[in-house]
């Protein structure tokens, strides 16, 4: 193949594809403290998603880079100019509607890459209606990037430093690092603000007030990053997504 990605193909080089595993990417626009873009999600979501299709001799779709609200305890909330958040409903039926469409064009192993922890469940929505409409016809699987990590990987990031859990882990050393592997002109780690870790509320509360998250964006520290700790996550992270698709789509696929 010439290109794995679906936008840079003339329709019959994306025909000739439907045998093989398409990829769809989806992230957000959301504010990333002030020492990270506002793409970070939909980056990663692409990056990773290049990376398993290299794998598994898959397609990738152009990356969907809106996602649902960003919520305080671990996005930030709605209150910083350029998140851009979409209602529920909105990736549902966007994320209905492209899968319908690949399974339409006779694709029939379909994996979904999440890079916005919010996104969930709507992406497993719009999953399960295509799933019921087109009685099963294709084998569609999602996961976020980091729910495949072992455990080993993420003791040896964390290496000296403190995980404050995933929900925390926004433009922290997770998305820091893998950011300073895939993108490094775009991570300003002169800008960080670092005040620790925000309080981590175990309930939801509306309307969001500006004080609910730290005035910078951030909700824990980014200390510690490193390009080789992204690069140790996306190694994991691209194994792991390629033994499920492995083990989802058949011996063949990786």
């Amino acid at each position: 193949m010439t290109t794995r990605r679906m936008d840079h193909m003339t329709w019959p080089q994306f025909a000739a594809c439907k045998d093989k595993p398409v990829i769809v990417p989806i992230g957000s626009t959301e504010q990333h403290s002030q020492h990270l873009p506002m793409g970070v999600d939909a980056m990663l979501a692409q990056h990773i998603a290049e990376d398993v299709a290299e794998r598994i001799d898959g397609v990738v779709m152009p990356t969907l880079c809106y996602g649902y609200k960003s919520k305080p305890a671990s996005g930030g909330g709605p209150l910083f100019p350029g998140t851009i958040d979409m209602n529920g409903v909105t990736v549902i039926n966007l994320m209905h509607d492209v899968l319908s469409e690949l399974v339409a064009d006779g694709f029939t192993k379909i994996l979904v890459m999440n890079a916005h922890f919010e996104n969930e469940a709507f992406i497993v929505e719009a999953i399960d209606l295509v799933t019921r409409e087109t009685n099963g016809a294709a084998t569609i699987v999602e996961t976020n990037w980091w729910d495949p990590l072992p455990q080993a990987v993420v003791d040896q990031v964390f290496d000296g430093l403190s995980f404050p859990g995933w929900a925390l882990e926004h433009a922290a050393v997770t998305e820091t690092s893998l950011m300073m592997h895939y993108e490094p002109e775009l991570v300003h780690m002169d800008r960080v603000i670092d005040k620790g870790n925000a309080e981590a509320k175990t309930y939801v509360r509306y309307p969001v007030k500006p004080g609910d998250v730290p005035d910078y964006g951030g909700l824990a520290s980014p200390a510690g990053s490193s390009a080789e700790r992204g690069k140790l996550m996306a190694d994991a992270c691209v194994e792991a997504v390629a033994s499920i698709c492995e083990r989802e789509f058949g011996p063949n696929v990786a």
